[in-house]
């Protein structure tokens, strides 16, 4: 996987974020934005892609500030939940807006 390298900003002044805008980077950020947060388990059911892949986008994310993790206890098992930082839920919205705006959609 490729990382974009540190002197160069996620996103552009127009708001689309190169980081966010990976296909499994951006299904995250659209699974983790209408919730509080999401269970790890449940988030790799629903994108059908491995842990390890899971885990290396998550990473990235939570790199760039858009992600934070909480581990709990739940059914006596370690379980590790998800969700958007404000930063992250901000540079989700603002990347889907300026997706509506290139192909000429306006909707906020």
């Amino acid at each position: 996987m490729t990382r974009l390298p540190d002197t160069e900003p996620p996103a552009t002044e127009d708001g689309f974020d190169q980081l966010i805008h990976a296909p499994v980077r951006l299904r995250i950020c659209a699974a983790l934005n209408p919730v509080r947060e999401i269970e790890f388990g449940a988030l790799l059911t629903m994108l059908g892609i491995s842990k390890s892949a899971l885990s290396k986008h998550i990473a990235l994310l939570t790199d760039a500030g858009y992600v934070t993790s909480r581990r709990a206890v739940r059914d006596t098992r370690q379980r590790l939940w998800l969700s958007l930082t404000r930063a992250g839920r901000s540079a989700y919205r603002t990347h889907v807006a300026a997706l509506h705006r290139i192909v000429g959609d306006d909707r906020p």
